[in-house]
């Protein structure tokens, strides 16, 4: 059953336009408030947001729809995505919302869910808010109205969190870390967390005007980050995205560590601890090369469908610990009940003590097959045709065993995502060009 409002993470969209305007939002909060707001008597529901401009609109009307539906609100400010999830755990929330669009322009924004124990909404309670939608907003006189207040301590208590995900007496002294904010929700706690764990850390993308979020920087621009680590003579360098809840790093030799390089190598470490606790969870999206390598190690590997929320679902059902996306997603369930950019990059750290490696060695056995991306426009109830399903067998003919040919909408905007991957890097390319140019968009 598909949902109207929801996508792949939440719901998201271009300010100003349906559905990230302030009266649904409103409603939005309503509807929030009457669905998750059930059994509790005193039901209170965090809310954090992001670095935008427009977090303060939507901040507001989500207060007030909270509000009118009996819920208390306490206001977090500007906090890392993951923070809100660990908060709403830790204060005995019914449920926590961060505004935001993660790692999208300014212009848009968006709504992130997590129930009690901080994790992401499954579809059946998405599929609820949205009935709730489709009713009048009402108050009952009879009732009062939920209270709203500041919380001013959530980022220390997020920090403590994050410290408490290594040994105590972990150091990271004699580091120079360069560390992207992406002008985004974690600007001021990522470089103070690794500063108050020894680092000589130098901060870029720390400077948020509400407009600058994601702008040339942060993990979905890594050729920033590694400018800069190079710049600053730094040992290595790491970036998150809008909302600090993906990690892209920085080797020694100035790579680009994504998101599969880092569960290889938080495998690994914890292999040779023997704490791993079964295998790996990737998505669609994982590299082959990923799979091939931990099956080298003899380390189980399976595929969720794309968002990190599936990737829990997986980790929960076969009662593993480890799993993540290319994009810098990396959930550690021993450690976090959701993706987190701080807590992955501490993972990483204490994994190359473990190992006794420098990070581009630690990661070297994990060969990467070659992979093209190319995004569609086109409206999101496009579906591929027959000369589309031709070209998408074509191409799994002539891969075999050897490669992987995946198409699938996006989540987030109005996109047909079409990815191949193989050992050639050319032929992969002209598969994918093939396959995207089949593809009939209405135009």
């Amino acid at each position: 059953m598909s949902r109207t409002y929801f996508g792949t993470d939440g719901i998201r969209g271009r300010v100003g336009i349906s559905p990230m305007t302030p009266d649904f939002v409103l409603c939005l909060g309503w509807a929030i408030g009457r669905v998750l707001g059930q059994g509790s008597e005193t039901p209170q529901i965090l809310v954090g947001k992001d670095t935008r401009r427009s977090g303060y609109m939507f901040e507001s009307a989500l207060e007030a729809g909270l509000s009118a539906a009996g819920i208390n609100v306490l206001l977090l400010g500007p906090q890392p995505t993951p923070a809100i999830a660990q908060l709403t755990r830790e204060l005995d929330a019914c449920a926590g919302i961060v505004i935001s669009a993660s790692h999208n322009p300014h212009y848009d924004n968006g709504i992130k869910l997590f129930d009690a124990d901080g994790a992401k909404l499954p579809d059946e309670i998405e599929h609820r808010i949205e009935a709730e939608l489709e009713k009048p907003m009402d108050i009952d006189p009879r009732s009062l109205p939920g209270k709203a207040c500041r919380f001013n301590d959530a980022g220390r208590h997020y920090l403590d969190f994050c410290k408490s995900t290594v040994p105590e007496g972990f150091r990271l002294d004699g580091l120079r870390l360069l560390v992207d904010c992406a002008h985004g929700a974690a600007y001021q706690l990522a470089p103070k967390l690794f500063e108050e764990l020894g680092a000589d850390v130098v901060a870029v993308g720390a400077e948020p005007n509400g407009t600058n979020i994601n702008d040339g920087c942060g993990a979905t621009c890594p050729e920033y980050v590694c400018a800069q680590t190079r710049e600053h003579g730094a040992s290595l360098g790491l970036a998150v995205d809008g909302d600090g809840d993906r990690l892209i790093m920085v080797d020694e030799d100035g790579g680009i560590v994504d998101g599969d390089d880092l569960l290889y190598v938080i495998a690994r470490a914890r292999q040779v601890q023997g704490t791993l606790n079964g295998g790996v969870a990737g998505t669609q999206m994982s590299n082959l090369g990923l799979e091939k390598a931990l099956a080298t190690l003899k380390i189980p590997f399976e595929r969720a469908a794309v968002g990190d929320r599936y990737v829990q679902e997986l980790l929960l059902a076969r009662g593993w610990q480890l799993g993540g996306e290319t994009s810098g997603h990396i959930i550690c369930r021993d450690r976090a009940c959701t993706g987190d950019a701080m807590v992955a990059a501490l993972q990483t750290l204490e994994a190359l003590h473990i190992l006794g490696q420098p990070l581009c060695q630690a990661r070297s056995d994990l060969r990467k097959y070659p992979q093209t991306m190319i995004n569609v426009r086109c409206p999101r109830d496009r579906t591929p045709g027959p000369a589309t399903d031709a070209a998408v067998q074509n191409a799994r003919n002539e891969l075999g065993e050897q490669g992987r040919v995946l198409l699938r909408p996006s989540g987030t905007e109005p996109v047909l995502r079409v990815m191949v991957e193989g050992e050639d890097h050319g032929r992969v390319e002209a598969l994918a060009q093939s396959i995207a140019n089949s593809i009939d968009t209405g135009a």
